[in-house]
């Protein structure tokens, strides 16, 4: 018997996991996104009309992944499988338990490491020789259920942000095109999450990219490579200006901006005439 299979994102590795669904001969009976008004300084957000049109499937906009309108929206078409990825919200329980067989979210680190957000950033911001991408069963917590599957990435010493999603994206489509054919054989097996080796990472908000003179060279050029695009970009204020960096080099002799043990170079940057703690 077919699986009947929805999926909910409103980001690029969600949109870019669709795209390989159908790219594979797979089919997906329902999409679900938020309204068009909601998160649209997220990073990395996308809108899924034009697929959902191209390919005649529904299309449901939400406010909450735990609105009524989603129970209902399974309910009906008789969900077996749910795909959540890229997605803020938490599912509850009503929600996880309503597709037949439950909800798969993948998450970009090698869990039960790196739960929680800000995945990326922190990765590059903890100087981690390797990362990765999970593929799990959702439960009721953060990041903790079932592995179904993991891919790793090696990290370079100068890794930004914008390579590193390029780099997760790319697993997010490796990890859907080899367990497709399981998922909708209900064909997969599960790893229980070693609990020993849990560790936790907080949100991050976008006033921490900045950089202060007290700061090392090293220290600048990380934060700066771990919030570059898609993120929110480090900024360094100088007097009524703002310097948002997206791209820079280090020197012990001369540069840009001096920092406690020698200079930024800046390559890439764009000056704000004035700073406003809600415009970034």
């Amino acid at each position: 018997m077919k699986k009947k299979i929805a999926f909910a994102t409103c980001v690029q590795l969600g949109l870019s996991c669709i795209e390989e669904i159908y790219q594979i001969g797979g089919k997906l009976d329902l999409l679900i996104t938020l309204q068009d008004e909601k998160a649209v300084e997220k990073s990395g957000r996308v809108y899924l009309d034009e697929f959902a049109n191209k390919h005649e499937i529904e299309l449901l906009k939400i406010n909450n992944i735990n609105d009524q309108t989603v129970l209902s929206a399974l309910d009906d078409n008789e969900i077996d499988w749910l795909f959540i990825i890229g997605w803020s919200q938490i599912a509850k329980k009503e929600v996880l338990e309503k597709p037949r067989f439950g909800c798969i979210g993948m998450h970009p680190t090698l869990l039960p490491v790196g739960r929680g957000r800000a995945a990326i950033p922190w990765t590059i911001l903890k100087n981690l020789s390797k990362t990765g991408v999970t593929m799990f069963k959702l439960d009721e917590g953060v990041d903790t259920g079932d592995i179904i599957a993991q891919a790793q990435i090696k990290l370079s010493e100068n890794i930004t942000s914008t390579e590193l999603y390029e780099k997760v994206n790319d697993l997010h489509i490796t990890l859907i095109s080899n367990n497709w054919d399981n998922i909708v054989n209900n064909n997969i097996t599960l790893t229980k999450q070693d609990e020993e080796e849990a560790t936790y990472w907080r949100g991050r908000t976008p006033e921490e990219g900045e950089i202060f003179d007290s700061m090392t060279i090293v220290e600048a050029d990380r934060l700066i490579r771990a919030v570059t695009h898609p993120y929110p970009g480090a900024f360094y204020r100088k007097k009524d200006k703002t310097i948002r960096i997206w791209k820079s080099d280090i020197s012990k002799i001369s540069g840009d901006i001096k920092l406690k043990d020698g200079y930024l170079i800046l390559l890439e940057y764009e000056i704000e005439e004035k700073y406003h703690a809600n415009k970034i």
